[in-house]
């Protein structure tokens, strides 16, 4: 599937424009991201130039049907555009997931139809840019104790609350934003420039710095009835279904990061010369390049079949849970791994694994910790919750 570590000939199981679609990306990340990444990063900022070049290739609602502005692609080929665009870095891949999984899949699958026509054409040309407001200070491992309230008043709901670590709020356009009502959790639409709503950027992070990362402050906010999602009664199985499709992107992207990481250490290590020959010829090297290949194999073979169950209607939060906390650990441990082999340059963003050593560090956290997705499978091994 990444045709440089491919080692079970996955390859030659994806159509023609499964293999266009990873293609494409790639180059995109080659030519436009590649280049400039660096630079970026280190100043904490993201080139909103990117945002057009993004949406003219159609990762923005690539899911969403094309009556709604979308691509109509299959959940896999959504895979392989999250692998190639985190290949890159985990900032880039997180702006795509948010705007595709977070934002317009919920006002697709819980919205009206009017919501529909108002917000997905203009969010799949990059016209619109969403966030997804359900992380709270006090409640992310636990989103069902949230304290952000709407209360009904004539015309509409007033929010107040708190939300943090949002991803994309400090450029957003719309908020899709979770709150408590008298009947139950509710997700509500609310635009930029209503008042009593805000989104200060969160400064001085280590960690996705190609990011825009921040709060969504919301002080007796007004939100009119047409924008409550009327869907999404259903209660927290909304937001939690959103957060399903996240960690879906997120499991394919991490194996992209090992990738990248793997690629770069063993280029490297073929070149360095130490003690008189390439340090890729000495045995400890060779077990920690076998070890991160093996581990990423291992991964690729089970987005791929993720990916598939997915289209097939057979995939289920589960399934999600296994593919995340599996794939975001051999990520991590490879990154740090590659780190180590690249010696003293390993820290150094011109080489870029460092950049994924730190973006590892959060891509085990956010969308539930490694421990939240391990309680997950215990409860569906054991049938017994051990959340409390």
């Amino acid at each position: 599937m990444i045709k440089n570590v491919d080692f079970m000939g996955l390859e030659e199981f994806l159509s023609e424009e499964e293999k266009i679609i990873r293609d494409t990306t790639r180059r995109f990340v080659e030519n436009e991201v590649m280049p400039i990444i660096e630079d970026y990063y280190e100043k904490g900022e993201f080139p909103n130039e990117l945002i057009k070049k993004i949406a003219d290739l159609g990762l923005l609602g690539m899911t969403i049907p094309e009556e709604y502005g979308g691509a109509g692609a299959s959940y896999f080929m959504y895979g392989l555009a999250c692998q190639e665009l985190e290949w890159c870095d985990s900032g880039l891949r997180s702006f795509v997931s948010v705007q595709n999984s977070l934002c317009m899949f919920p006002i697709y699958q819980y919205g009206s139809e009017e919501q529909k026509k108002k917000y997905l054409p203009g969010m799949a040309r990059g016209e619109i840019i969403g966030c997804f407001g359900l992380t709270e200070p006090d409640a992310g491992s636990d989103p069902a104790s949230m304290r952000t309230t709407a209360k009904k008043v004539k015309g509409g709901w007033v929010l107040n609350g708190n939300k943090t670590w949002i991803t994309n709020s400090p450029i957003a356009h719309i908020a899709v934003v979770w709150a408590r009502t008298e009947e139950g959790i509710r997700g509500f639409i609310v635009e930029r420039g209503t008042e009593g709503f805000s989104t200060p950027e969160i400064k001085k992070k280590m960690s996705l710095r190609f990011s825009p990362t921040g709060e969504i402050v919301l002080e007796d906010c007004f939100v009119p009835d047409d924008n409550m999602l009327p869907g999404s009664v259903v209660g927290m199985k909304a937001p939690l279904s959103c957060l399903t499709r996240a960690r879906y992107g997120i499991a394919w992207g991490a194996v992209g990061m090992a990738a990248y990481c793997f690629e770069t250490a063993l280029n490297y290590t073929k070149e360095r010369i130490m003690f008189g020959k390439p340090i890729a010829s000495f045995q400890l090297v060779q077990k920690d390049l076998a070890d991160m290949f093996t581990e990423i194999t291992k991964c690729q073979l089970l987005v791929y079949r993720l990916g598939r169950m997915f289209d097939e209607g057979k995939a289920n939060h589960v399934h999600v849970s296994m593919a995340k906390r599996t794939c975001t650990m051999m990520a991590y441990n490879v990154a740090k791994k590659a780190r180590e082999l690249l010696g003293g340059n390993g820290i150094s963003l011109e080489y870029h694994v460092i950049r994924h050593v730190m973006n590892a560090e959060t891509t085990t956290t956010y969308e539930g910790t490694d421990k939240i997705h391990t309680l997950i499978l215990g409860r569906y091994l054991t049938g017994m919750d051990a959340f409390r």
